[in-house]
């Protein structure tokens, strides 16, 4: 079985206006007495208004969506005994909040130095899913052939339509903020590991990057682990749509994987229209037609995500998540996306709505 684990960044916000507030140092230290939480599951974030779970190493479905609720839990509790809410939204959605606060570590801060506008907008929370792969070729092998589906990625897990207050018209928000690091969006192709390991040491060399943490592509080579690092989605309103993401990378690692081995050609689409793709995602979500980068041609959103659906079904099979995910994959093209679900709560009612469905179904429990 191949392995997974998964990422996720919250806001921290006020019970009553639900602007974000800097508790993180409050909310970690409340949430490590927890005795459903170990040591490095909670981690500190950029700004002093989010906090970062990590699962453990997982096999199943199952227990990635056990691992989320049991973090997301244990985190709810202990933002509510620090005086604040946990939401998981890919952006803030209430504003203008108080500046933002860097945690104080020293890599934080030269992140402040370096792009200090960049950094009090980072309101954004992202997920990002680890999968085990052989080795560093490989890797490379699955972030050439992920690519095309880096925008699908993007417009099914759209969660941050609202900006400070206001609806910013697009989807996912969180992928245009996070779009303007020197190293950020779809990352180009390469030859091999050591391609991509030399093109990284020509940005260090050159002073445009401080250290490999900071290349910000939606998908990349893990430093720390042997794992491909999907980074492309926005956070999940609710654990059972993070594990069907989960689930479809996982089987989207393993069937490219498999497609390379078979000897299928690499699929090569052209970057800007990579890039194009990806904007119209976010701007869009689901609600719309999509690009798809492999023709070009643009497709009723349901028919991509059918086509996905459809390559991925033979992996899928093989871990026995077929049932689960094509289940949620239906519910999200019925019910639209969390950002769809964010819009509807807001035109209906207003802050006290919005704030409403964030936080009830930030800890809605994993359904199967």
């Amino acid at each position: 079985m191949i392995t997974l684990g998964v990422e996720e960044e919250y806001l921290l916000v006020d019970p009553v206006d639900g602007l974000p507030v800097p508790m993180a140092e409050a909310v970690r230290a409340a949430a490590d007495l927890q005795p459903a939480v170990a040591g490095g599951e909670i981690q500190p974030e950029l700004l002093q208004m989010q906090v970062e779970v990590a699962t453990p190493v997982c096999e199943t479905l199952d227990e990635v969506g056990g691992h989320l609720l049991r973090l997301r839990h244990s985190v709810a509790a202990a933002a509510e005994e620090a005086g604040c809410l946990l939401v998981a939204s890919g952006s803030s959605p209430f504003g203008p909040g108080p500046p933002a606060e860097v945690t104080d570590r020293i890599r934080y801060r030269s992140l402040r130095s370096d792009a200090p506008r960049l950094v009090d907008e980072m309101f954004i929370n992202g997920m990002h899913v680890h999968v085990a792969v052989p080795d560093r070729d490989a890797g490379v092998t699955v972030l050439n052939r992920l690519r095309p589906w880096l925008p699908l990625l993007v417009a099914m897990s759209a969660n941050s339509p609202l900006w400070e207050g206001g609806d910013t018209g697009f989807a996912s928000w969180r992928t245009i903020v996070f779009g303007r690091w020197s190293v950020s969006g779809v990352p180009p192709a390469f030859v091999d590991a050591n391609d991509y390991d030399a093109r990284i040491d020509d940005l260090l060399n050159a002073g445009v990057l401080r250290d490999r943490a900071r290349v910000y592509w939606q998908i990349r080579l893990s430093d720390r682990y042997p794992t491909v690092e999907v980074r492309a989605m926005d956070v999940q309103l609710r654990v059972d749509d993070a594990v069907m993401l989960a689930g479809i990378v996982r089987a989207l690692v393993t069937t490219v994987l498999r497609d390379a081995t078979a000897g299928q050609p690499s699929p090569r689409p052209a970057p800007e229209l990579v890039a194009a793709a990806q904007w119209y995602a976010a701007r869009h979500g689901l609600t719309d037609v999509l690009v798809d980068p492999y023709t070009p041609h643009r497709l009723k959103a349901g028919e991509l995500v059918g086509r996905l659906i459809e390559y991925v079904t033979p992996a899928l099979a093989d871990t026995g998540d077929v049932r689960q995910v094509d289940a949620l994959v239906h519910r999200l093209m019925r019910e639209g996306t969390a950002a769809d679900r964010q819009r509807e709560a807001f035109r209906r009612g207003g802050r006290d709505e919005l704030l409403r469905l964030l936080v009830s179904e930030s800890t809605m429990s994993h359904r199967h």
